[in-house]
């Protein structure tokens, strides 16, 4: 069985810092705290919208806090006294140990059997990666990323944990996540999660492997050029206008509203429109394939947690309720994606296209009308599963930071105050442009460290192909 290595994203405490690298070993977490989890990997509490420009009184708002900082505290040093106790620690089994354990029960002086045994020990704990054990359970009863997070201060940079008969080995130390990553990535495969999302994104930019990935990667890249981007600042304007018209409705209303949700939506509406020209207008609708984009994506969470692939087997898809609302939500998204993929190459095949470097089309400057424009040798196939893969891990991902970074801004009304002022004072009453965003350096710091703390997404995924040695551990992918 070949190995899976997730690689942790460790948060650290808050500061001004960032750092620009797939993994990295966390400072003192003392001033880290999380949001409260509902249902969903990314869940959070709700944020109160009020007309009365934050009129709780300081003592109320300090009191909330103290109870939070409390629980916070009483959770953390549980955790942490389980950890402690040996409950995730996994006995090692090796035969000095056994050698040893039988000595001793025959009366050796644990003195001599020390003296004896200490050069065999010392080469097996040099070689033996830590280990520890999960349940399912703890891992889906709040963010991954936490019991993730608390291991990595008992265990450290790499060890390995154990689900039943599963094993994973969690690496969060950065020369090694570069190895894998980088250095010897030939040696690994997206493996897990690429079968995960396979049955929504096929072979996509992010299940994609080797030539496929690059391929893609070159295909798609120059679309990204600086006039589509300028248009794209645009269209984020628009859609963020509409998202705010809400929300001063909700706090006129003192309503309190989920902000993950609104967030999900704002990013859905830009992605449908920035990639394939389509309006899901969901944060006024809640059409059909809406629901159906929501439906895929809670599909791909669930799965990625389940012990069992019940959806493997062959009779399941058509007997399970749930299996048939995917692939009937699977049918819509598909169907639209192949009615805009031939609407769109009519578009191309009627217009006297002068196609060059920073082509834009005026009436749909998508990226599908960029691709189909450059003549990218592509199958209709291959272009629904990149478009599906921007659609459910572009709008998902960005939802997730937009949540993330006003959480922390919740939590920090002095850097709140002063985004705001910086805010105002480039932008005042316009939309942004693009020569506006390099002045938000302020407003680039706050996400910069959002997304260092709360990186999206907090694990990545990889199988072992290969034989290697990480850090001072060899592996073997036939051990797993």
């Amino acid at each position: 069985m070949a190995a899976h290595f997730p690689l942790l994203h460790a948060p650290p405490s808050f500061s001004t810092k960032t750092l620009r690298i797939y993994t990295f070993k966390p400072t003192s977490p003392s001033s880290f705290s999380y949001p409260t989890r509902h249902k969903g990997l990314h869940g959070l509490s709700t944020i109160t919208c009020s007309s009365s420009n934050g009129g709780e009184p300081e003592s109320v708002d300090s009191s909330i806090k103290n109870v939070e900082k409390q629980l916070e505290e009483k959770r953390r040093a549980e955790l942490s006294s389980r950890i402690a106790s040996g409950e995730f620690t996994v006995e090692q089994s090796g035969f000095p140990s056994v050698v040893k354990r039988s000595l001793s029960k025959l009366g050796v002086p644990s003195a001599i059997l020390e003296f004896l045994l200490s050069w065999v020990d010392a080469h097996e704990e040099c070689l033996k990666i830590p280990e520890a054990k999960g349940a399912i359970g703890a891992m889906r009863s709040e963010a991954f990323f936490i019991p993730l997070y608390e291991l990595y201060l008992t265990y450290g940079g790499i060890f390995r944990l154990n689900f039943g008969p599963k094993s994973f080995l969690i690496v969060s130390d950065p020369s090694i996540a570069k190895h894998i990553l980088r250095e010897n990535s030939k040696a690994y495969s997206k493996g897990i999660l690429a079968e995960i999302l396979e049955f929504v994104m096929g072979t996509g930019l992010i299940p994609a492997d080797g030539e496929v990935w690059r391929i893609r990667r070159r295909a798609i890249v120059p679309a990204l050029h600086l006039k589509y981007v300028a248009a794209m600042i645009n269209l984020f304007g628009q859609a963020t206008d509409r998202l705010c018209k809400k929300l001063d409705a909700a706090a006129s209303d003192g309503e309190d509203v989920e902000m993950e949700s609104l967030f999900s939506r704002l990013t859905l509406d830009i992605i449908g429109k920035a990639v394939f020209n389509y309006d899901f207008d969901s944060l006024t609708n809640d059409t059909g394939i809406v629901e159906a984009v929501y439906t895929v994506l809670r599909e791909a969470e669930d799965r990625s947690v389940a012990p069992i692939p019940v959806w493997e087997i062959p009779i399941w898809k058509d007997i399970s309720p749930r299996q048939k609302k995917v692939s009937a939500a699977l049918k819509l998204i598909n169907d639209i994606l192949d009615d805009l993929i031939a609407m769109c190459k009519r578009m191309v095949d009627e217009e006297e296209l002068q196609f060059h470097e920073e082509y834009v089309n005026e009436q749909d400057p998508s990226i599908l009308h960029f691709l189909l424009a450059s003549g990218d040798d592509v199958s209709s196939k291959q272009l629904r599963d990149d478009l599906m893969t921007m659609l459910i891990a572009g709008h998902e991902t960005s939802a997730a930071v937009l949540t993330w970074t006003f959480y922390l801004l919740s939590k920090e009304p002095s850097v709140m105050s002063k985004l705001q002022e910086e805010v105002d004072s480039v932008l005042g009453d316009w939309f942004p442009r693009i020569e506006d965003m390099k002045k938000l350096k302020y407003a680039t710091r706050v996400i910069n460290e959002s997304m260092r703390l709360y990186p999206q997404p907090p694990v990545l995924i990889r199988r072992s192909l290969e034989d290697d040695v990480l850090g001072e551990y060899p592996i073997k992918s036939s051990d797993w």
